[in-house]
């Protein structure tokens, strides 16, 4: 995500660093080509203006100048102005202890909003809530099967009904109550879109509102709609009393510029974002972790968070001790690459570590297409082929291609770079590797020597 403005600012300041002293002359060149940078990102004008504005009154003075890396103060300005841009953090929807915690999503056609309710179910039933879905989107039939679809899926009650003879209001509210029945304590009110704000949206999901007084009224976004996005932002926040924003879809988003603005114009805090097609593809939303990618400076405190949540820890515990004695093999593989696929799109991981994101831009999606090759190839092995690769000879070797579906070079050239990774493992120092471990446990974070544990 954000890739283009990634490059774009991260083009500027090495410029900038590059120039050994900086005056205010040079910084208020590089500032020009931030301003250029954010507009082209289809940021709003009046927040590049104002954002521009705070920056240049302190990147320009003694302290940055005359600081031993004023490049670096640079970054850090920067930095500061975009957490406080999109900030302060608030990834929470508040838990009522009377009735049912009440969540009205509303939003235009096309932004997500549907798929986004089971995401927001599925987000919050990791943290022991008891969701409903209430299906009140009652303009588009297919919402209604859609999100019984996914309920389903999740294993949690839809509560719907026939249209045309029902009205919105009537079916939330219904939903409500038979929510507190089944002891839920999280409704989710999916209310219907239109492809453009008019009267007729507007009445119905003030009515809704008025109806059910939801503890939250959260607007659902098309982060790749740029300034489409904030301007009905702002429309619904006109008319409604949201209390915050999910941005969908910000994984296509190579621009930025929905994100970067909706806070400063609606004063609304984005609270998740959507960051892929599958149902745990919801994140909750902290502009630190945010602005760090849009400058390159990757997510890691996020990628461990993900790892945590998606790698089965047995599995690469049993991984570890086989790679530490180089006794892995295809099947051993063939997990591994399934835990990377739990973690959601490659790209969207490499642009969490630090300086490989804007290095491997467009080589997810490559990366992704080789995994499934190989996966492919893999499991038309026997599990005694998996287990013993080298007894795979000519025979075998054609016959797990036509099975696959993949030539025979593809075939001999992953059986190829498998020998190569076991003839490595054979220089790897378990020793070196348990010593720096055994540091780390000491209190140290992992490529942080010497930085206490929180």
């Amino acid at each position: 995500m954000f890739e283009s403005l990634t490059d774009k600012l991260t083009g500027v300041f090495r410029r900038l660093a590059g120039r050994g002293k900086l005056t205010e002359s040079n910084i208020q060149e590089g500032l020009r080509e931030v301003r250029v940078a954010l507009l082209e990102a289809d940021v709003n004008l009046i927040v590049v203006k104002d954002f521009i504005r705070k920056v240049t009154e302190k990147a320009i003075g003694d302290e940055v100048i005359k600081a031993v890396m004023p490049s670096q103060q640079i970054v850090k300005v920067v930095y500061d102005e975009i957490v406080a841009l999109m900030g302060p953090a608030d990834p929470t929807i508040p838990k009522n202890p009377g009735r049912p915690t009440v969540v009205m999503m509303a939003g235009l056609q096309g932004s997500g909003k549907t798929t986004t309710c089971a995401k927001l179910a599925r987000l919050f039933m990791k943290k022991g809530a008891k969701p409903m879905l209430v299906a009140a989107d009652l303009q588009r039939p297919a919402a209604i099967e859609q999100l019984k679809t996914l309920g389903a899926s999740l294993g949690i009650p839809v509560h719907a009904e026939a249209p045309g003879t029902v009205r919105p209001p009537g079916v939330c509210r219904r939903g409500i109550e038979e929510a507190t029945r089944l002891g839920c304590d999280l409704v989710i009110l999916d209310t219907a879109g239109r492809l453009h704000i008019d009267e007729a949206l507007m009445a119905e999901v003030k009515e809704i509102a008025d109806t059910t007084r939801p503890d939250q009224v959260v607007l659902v976004v098309d982060a790749m709609t740029g300034q489409d996005a904030v301007n009905s932002a702002k429309e619904f926040n006109d008319r409604l009393p949201l209390t915050g924003v999910i941005l969908t879809k910000l994984d296509g988003d190579a621009r930025g510029g929905a994100a970067l603005s909706l806070r400063a114009i609606t004063g609304k805090p984005i609270k998740f974002i959507g960051v892929g097609e599958k149902i745990d593809d919801l994140q909750e939303f902290y502009p630190d972790r945010m602005a760090q990618r849009i400058l390159g400076m990757g997510d890691v405190v996020s990628l461990v968070e993900k790892a945590q949540e998606t790698v089965d820890r047995d599995t690469a515990q049993r991984f570890a001790t086989k790679m530490f004695k180089n006794e892995i093999d295809l099947q051993d593989f063939l997990e591994q690459i399934g835990q990377m696929e739990k973690m959601g799109p490659l790209q969207s991981i490499m642009g969490m570590i630090p300086g490989l994101g804007s290095a491997m831009q467009g080589k997810g999606a490559e990366m992704e297409g080789e995994f499934k090759r190989m996966k492919a190839i893999i499991q038309s092995m026997t599990v005694d082929e998996r287990k013993h690769p080298e007894i795979i000879d000519g025979g075998r070797r054609k016959r797990i291609a036509r099975g696959s579906g993949r030539t025979l070079p593809e075939v001999n050239n992953l059986l190829k770079q498998f020998k190569d990774l076991r003839k490595m493992m054979r220089g790897f120092n378990p020793g070196a590797m348990a010593k720096m471990m055994r540091q780390m446990g000491k209190g140290g974070r992992p490529g942080m020597p010497g930085v206490a544990g929180s």
